[in-house]
C-alpha cells in the first residue's frame, strides 16, 4: 500500500490553498518584463514596506545567527492593546494562529462554523484537525449572523468570523458583531478574524479586544501583513484570555516567527505616518475602482477592506484575458463566487492600468 494512503482520509482530502499567481510566474508564462506587471491579487500593501521597518531589518541582520526573542513585541502589543503579555500569542502570519486556534478546540467528531464566502483557511485550518466544516448561509455575499446561529451543533467548538470579510469585503458594525458573540455558547471559542481591521473608517472601528473581559471564548486575531506591509516575513498575533493563549502557546511551533520578521513588526507598530499613508491611498484608490467599475456597467460587492470584488460575466476568461495584458487579479471560483474577481487597491497608475485593461478585455469578450 502506497505510504501517500496512510495519512487520515481527512487529510488527503483537502485542497491545497491557492495562492495568488507571483509576478514572476507570469513573467515566465507570458514573456512580459517583470516591471511591465501590475499585481492587484494578493491584498499587499501597494507602498511597500515602513520605512521604520526597513531600518530595523537592516540592524537586526547583525543577529541573525541567534534565536528570536519574541519578547519585546509581545510586551508592546500589550501595552498598545492594554491587555497583559500571557495573552498575546504570535504566529507566523494570522494563518498561523488560525491554526493554533483550530489544534488547541478541534478534532474528529468536532465541528466549526463558518460563512459562505468565507476566507479559505478557516476550512483548511477545520479540516486538517478532522473536524467537520459546517457552511452557514451568506447574506449579500457577507456573514448572517442568525444563519450562522443556527448552523451550531452541539459537536461545534468553534466559530470563525473575519471582519471585513475576504474575499467579499463586508463588515458587520460592532453592535451587530457583539450581539451575535453573545449569544454563542461560552464554550464555543470564536475567532474574530480582523486581518483588515486597520482599513476601517474611523466611524466603524471599535476596540473588540476590550470584548475580552465580557468574553472569554473570544480569540481576536490581527496581522502585520495588510497596512503594514510586512506580507513577506509573515508576522501576526492573537490576543485572548490567558488560558487559551496558554494554550495556544502549547501547540504553537517554537521560535515560529523570526529575528527579523519580529524587529520589521516592533517598528511598523509606531510608524503612524506610514500607516495614515497606507489608508488615504487606500480609500482614494477604492473611490478610483469603484467609479472606474461602475463606469464600465459592473457591478460589485461594497468593500470595507483593502480590495474590492467585481462582477464580471465569464471572470475565467476575463481574467485570462487579463493576465495576457499583465495585470494580475484573484479569481475567486473557490470560494463559492464564480462570477467575480477579487481587486486589491493599487497605487493610482496601477489602479488606471487596472481599469484600462478591464475595459480591453470586456471589449473582447463582445467582438
Amino acid at each position: 500500500m502506497s505510504i501517500v494512503k496512510q495519512a487520515p482520509s481527512y487529510v488527503r482530502g483537502i485542497s491545497p490553498y491557492v495562492p495568488g499567481k507571483p509576478i514572476t510566474e507570469l513573467a515566465r508564462e507570458m514573456g512580459i518584463p517583470v516591471d511591465r506587471i501590475v499585481k492587484l491579487a494578493s491584498n499587499e500593501n501597494p507602498l511597500g514596506v515602513s520605512p521604520r521597518a526597513k531600518k530595523a531589518v537592516e540592524a537586526a541582520l547583525a543577529g541573525i545567527e541567534r534565536y528570536p526573542d519574541q519578547f519585546d513585541l509581545i510586551r508592546a502589543l500589550a501595552e498598545r492593546h492594554g491587555v497583559d503579555a500571557a495573552q498575546i500569542v504570535l504566529g507566523n502570519g494570522s494563518n498561523d494562529v488560525l491554526d493554533m486556534a483550530a489544534r488547541v478546540f478541534l478534532a474528529p467528531g468536532r465541528s466549526a462554523v463558518f460563512s459562505q464566502h468565507a476566507f479559505a483557511v478557516y476550512p483548511l485550518a477545520t479540516l486538517a484537525t478532522g473536524a467537520e466544516c459546517v457552511v452557514a448561509p451568506a447574506h449579500h455575499y457577507g456573514h448572517d449572523p442568525a444563519a450562522m446561529l443556527a448552523a451550531i451543533r452541539s459537536d461545534t467548538q468553534v466559530v470563525w468570523i473575519a471582519n471585513p470579510n475576504n474575499p467579499t469585503g463586508n463588515f458587520l458594525p460592532a453592535a451587530t458583531l457583539r450581539a451575535f458573540i453573545s449569544q454563542i455558547p461560552a464554550h464555543v471559542a470564536v475567532v474574530l478574524d480582523e486581518a483588515y481591521n486597520d482599513y476601517l473608517a474611523p466611524a466603524d472601528r471599535v476596540d473588540t479586544v476590550a470584548w475580552l473581559r465580557e468574553f472569554s471564548n473570544l480569540i481576536v486575531t490581527r496581522t502585520f501583513s495588510k497596512i503594514y506591509g510586512l506580507a513577506g516575513l509573515r508576522v501576526g498575533y492573537a490576543i485572548a484570555s490567558a488560558g487559551v493563549a496558554d494554550l495556544m502557546n502549547r501547540v504553537r511551533q517554537p521560535f515560529n516567527v523570526n529575528n527579523l520578521a519580529l524587529a520589521a513588526a516592533l517598528a511598523a507598530l509606531d510608524d503612524h505616518a506610514f500607516l495614515a499613508e497606507s489608508y488615504q491611498l487606500n480609500r482614494h484608490g477604492m473611490e478610483q475602482i469603484v467609479a472606474g467599475i461602475k463606469r464600465l456597467g459592473l457591478a460589485h460587492i461594497p468593500s470595507h477592506g483593502n480590495f474590492v470584488t467585481v462582477a464580471v460575466h465569464d471572470s475565467a476568461a476575463v481574467n485570462a484575458r487579463l493576465l495576457k495584458q499583465g495585470v494580475i487579479v484573484r479569481p475567486i471560483a473557490g470560494y463559492g463566487l464564480p462570477n467575480h474577481l477579487r481587486v486589491t487597491i493599487g497605487l493610482e497608475a496601477e489602479n488606471a492600468r487596472f481599469l484600462e485593461a478591464l475595459e480591453q478585455s470586456l471589449h473582447q469578450a463582445l467582438a
